[in-house]
């Protein structure tokens, strides 16, 4: 069994066009993201998926790996399967989607989803969940006061098992203090599948809460394949993706605050 850590990276976006490109503190936000991958401990491989070839070029010319897929792949997940596929892996072998937009992953997210995925079996999919502060959670609803999806949210039983994802801000919260009782969780856009289950995803139909949501991971839960949530910590550092072109200041701002507490 072995484990693949596999960045998808497309450069067409309707709501912000060439973002793996964009540059963070004078680096572009895939190639940040790859340096990411590399500090996940215990993988065998890191591949940039891709159907662009200025990517490509940006990607390898920095000593990236780089798999081209083809542009009709329609989310992150169809590509790591295209990829998964040329690399010809086995229908045990677990495959990590390390999202292109989300370069403060820290490693620990990404080794918290190994180890779930050895612990639950029956796991299709893992991915992991921070529980939101009072300060996470009003930028949450800022983002979406002012029409722009700034994270997305999670909901999940006592065992972990997902029940729904969404770019709201969900469950709904009537004010700050009903965080203390009842928790808001991000999700962390990086998910840890097995090869067998990425395979059977790719071949399902899109259903109507993938389609109105746009999530990529609704499709599991759609087509009732177990998806796991772990809980992480943040360790204190900061976390947030680029999904707009104001998170360029928020991330960069991020990196040096972080880079600063890691040392």
């Amino acid at each position: 069994m072995t484990t693949t850590i596999i960045i998808p990276a497309r450069y067409p976006s309707t709501r912000y066009p060439g973002k793996p490109l964009v540059k963070l503190l004078g680096r572009e936000a895939v190639l940040r993201t790859y340096d990411a991958a590399r500090r996940v401990r215990r993988v065998d491989a890191i591949y940039i998926a891709t159907d662009s070839a200025q990517i490509r070029d940006v990607a390898e010319s920095s000593g990236a790996s780089v798999i081209m897929t083809s542009p009709t792949c329609r989310n992150g997940t169809e590509r790591v399967a295209e990829a998964a596929r040329i690399l010809r892996c086995k229908k045990n072998d677990i495959l990590v989607n390390f999202q292109g937009d989300a370069p403060l992953t820290p490693p620990w997210f990404v080794e918290a989803i190994l180890k779930k995925l050895q612990t639950v079996k029956t796991a299709a999919m893992v991915t992991p969940v921070l529980r939101c502060d009072e300060e996470a959670y009003e930028r949450l609803r800022h983002d979406r006061k002012h029409g722009r999806v700034g994270a997305v949210t999670a909901v999940f039983g006592p065992e972990g098992r997902a029940i729904y994802f969404s770019k709201e801000p969900i469950p709904y919260m009537p004010n700050l203090e009903s965080l203390r009782h009842t928790p808001v969780f991000h999700h962390v856009g990086v998910y840890g599948y097995r090869m067998e289950a990425l395979q059977a995803y790719a071949q399902a139909k899109m259903g109507p809460l993938e389609k109105a949501e746009q999530l990529e991971q609704l499709r599991f839960i759609e087509t009732h394949r177990p998806v796991y949530v772990v809980e992480v910590k943040d360790r204190g550092v900061q976390f947030w993706e680029l999904n707009n072109p104001a998170d360029v200041k928020v991330i960069e701002k991020m990196m040096k605050a972080n880079a600063q507490r890691l040392g």
